[in-house]
């Protein structure tokens, strides 16, 4: 019987592209020739590239930063006024409640949709019948314009003649109003962006599984390992860099995602569904506090870009393992 110890070396070297003949002659490494001078060439062929990101962010990003430190408006630029607007953000009850929806919105909507689209994916590796029909129909909700879909489930739940608040007093649990409940609207905002990102999540999935040799599995079988062992010591070691680069580019969809909040409930009922960038929007363009809002999305930044650093660096880890 293959004990616990030895199935966890077996699934390694699996892992690794070992058979159970054992590891057979390692390939020669190839000396890569090094051409003179081939990093300047690639820095003057990067440079006008540079250059036009520069040109095209910088401006942008500099006033952006000059308003934050001012108490100006759309039109005047205020006086400069140091970091008061950022105190008064970072003391406003208001910021903290959206950055706890935020948050959660973030976390539901990174994990929730990483766990759908792998589901989907793996499943969809098989052979089924359909396979490609089914992989073109679950793109349609990442494919639709998010004001159609916003719509469509406005239809669905919105008002009580909506066909999911009958369906609900239908089955006995009395009149739910899915957008006027404050509970009941993070709910649904986050399924909502579920529903609508699981098929990128899916793509993705669906690349890196592609690129892991079948073979790897019929070692893993076998020397014993299960089906969850394979998925726990095998699938997911080897798609960690394509999960770690979906969740960067989740994280920052999220965070910056307006129109999904803003189109479904507006940041209602009484802010329950206010993320940090509808807050920030509101703040300038509803309450024309440059300043504040300003600060709200220079703060949205930093948070993004540590978090950011922080899973490239685990890409750069499991690219190395």
């Amino acid at each position: 019987m293959t004990t616990s110890a030895s199935l966890s070396e077996s699934l390694s070297k699996a892992r690794r592209g070992v058979g159970v003949g054992g590891p057979g002659r390692a390939p020669r490494a190839r000396r890569r020739a090094v051409l003179p001078g081939r990093g300047l060439t690639l820095t003057l062929l990067v440079l006008p590239s540079i250059i036009l990101v520069l040109l095209l962010n910088a401006y942008p990003v500099i006033y952006a930063g000059l308003q934050s430190v001012r108490d100006g408006d759309l039109i005047l630029p205020g006086d400069f006024i140091g970091l008061q607007n950022y105190q008064t953000v970072l003391s406003d009850p208001v910021f903290w409640a959206s950055a706890r929806f935020t948050l959660i919105f973030t976390l539901v909507g990174v994990f929730g949709s990483w766990a759908v689209g792998l589901g989907i994916a793996l499943l969809l590796r098989g052979r089924i019948p359909g396979g490609g029909l089914f992989k073109v129909l679950l793109l349609l909700p990442w494919v639709v314009p998010t004001v159609v879909s916003a719509t469509s489930w406005n239809w669905l739940v919105a008002t009580p003649q909506s066909p999911f608040p009958v369906l609900a007093e239908a089955l006995g649990f009395g009149q739910v109003l899915f957008l006027a409940n404050p509970l009941l609207a993070q709910i649904t905002v986050c399924v909502f962006k579920v529903w609508i990102s699981f098929p990128f999540m899916m793509m993705m999935m669906s690349a890196a599984l592609a690129a892991v040799d079948n073979t790897v599995y019929e070692a893993a079988r076998v020397d014993g390992a299960t089906g969850w062992q394979a998925f726990r010591h095998i699938t997911l070691p080897l798609t960690a860099k394509s999960t770690y680069i979906s969740w960067i580019l989740m994280t920052i969809f999220c965070v910056n995602d307006f129109p999904t909040i803003f189109l479904l409930t507006g940041g209602g009922p009484v802010n329950a569904t206010q993320s940090l960038v509808v807050q920030a929007y509101r703040t300038v363009f509803l309450e024309f506090r440059t300043g504040p809002g300003v600060a709200i999305a220079f703060l949205m930044t930093i948070v993004l870009v540590i978090i950011s650093v922080v899973l490239y660096r685990r890409v750069q880890k499991a690219d190395i393992e």
